[in-house]
């Protein structure tokens, strides 16, 4: 027996609500796909087995866990590569200047995935700021899924996901082959740090962030889940700050974030109120 309309719409409504995501029905036909093993584990046959099994025992631990398989998570190290340029010329040598007294800088970013954007700035600090030997560097490292952050805190690749984005000379220098996989050198491992977390959560990891990552993530979510989250954003963003979106995506509050451009590209800065 196939799902009907109404168990899709059922499906759709429930990730939203446990990820805020907004689903677009044309891609009805991923739950299929990627809900089998979730189907299998629960002893049942088919999606809309599951789907009447959650309308009358509503599951906590099984509505998330097909939120978090909704939830897309590509990425690639130096995913891009216009953010890491302007991070590289523009932003960090400021930053790097002005907490030369404190030595210490954090960043988030935000929506993780397996972790290579985390990995991919750690990399950069390390490259090309020898300046910070010796400073308390912290990259922290957030995501819905769980699975992800698990792959994430493991630190292994595949050569597939090597071969995206990352220069050769970084996998020589960075990474440790291990059998068929390759795995992030403690040194930068170090600097990284991954949690499971809902972006919309009011709750924060730390009170305040020199620099956040959040891209190609906003998309998915519709208009007063972006302005919420942005908000959140704004209150742990440090005054001389940086706020990096996706390409497609800007912030639509200009009563809280300046828009910058430069390095072909643009970022935020967060206004005061």
């Amino acid at each position: 027996m196939t799902c009907s309309a109404a168990d899709y719409a059922f499906l759709r409504s429930l990730v939203f609500e446990q990820s805020a995501n907004t689903l677009d029905p044309a891609r009805d036909y991923l739950f299929e796909q990627r809900l089998q093993h979730l189907i299998q584990s629960t002893g049942l046959r088919s999606l809309d087995q599951l789907v009447a099994a959650l309308r009358q025992f509503p599951d906590t631990a099984i509505q998330r866990a097909i939120a978090e398989a909704m939830t897309v998570n590509e990425t690639s190290f130096f995913r891009d590569r216009t953010p890491f340029d302007l991070m590289h010329r523009e932003l960090l040598p400021v930053l790097i200047e002005r907490r030369r007294a404190l030595r210490h800088l954090r960043f988030w970013s935000a929506a993780c995935s397996t972790g290579q954007e985390a990995y991919s700035l750690a990399m950069l600090l390390r490259e090309y700021f020898p300046q910070l030997n010796g400073w308390h560097i912290e990259i922290i490292g957030t995501d819905l899924s769980a699975e992800v952050v698990r792959r994430a805190r493991a630190a292994r690749y595949q050569r597939m996901e090597i071969n995206r984005g990352l220069p050769a000379r970084f996998l020589l220098k960075y990474f440790l082959q291990k059998d068929d996989e390759w795995e992030v050198a403690p040194e930068i491992r170090r600097n990284c740090r991954f949690f499971q977390q809902n972006l919309l959560e009011s709750s924060c990891r730390f009170e305040r962030y020199d620099g956040i990552l959040l891209r190609n993530v906003m998309l998915y979510f519709d208009q007063p889940t972006r302005t919420h989250l942005l908000l959140n954003l704004h209150r742990v963003l440090e005054p001389d700050g940086f706020l990096i979106l996706g390409s497609s995506e800007q912030t639509g509050l200009p009563d809280h974030f300046q828009t910058v451009f430069a390095a072909g590209t643009c970022y935020y800065r967060p206004l005061p109120g």
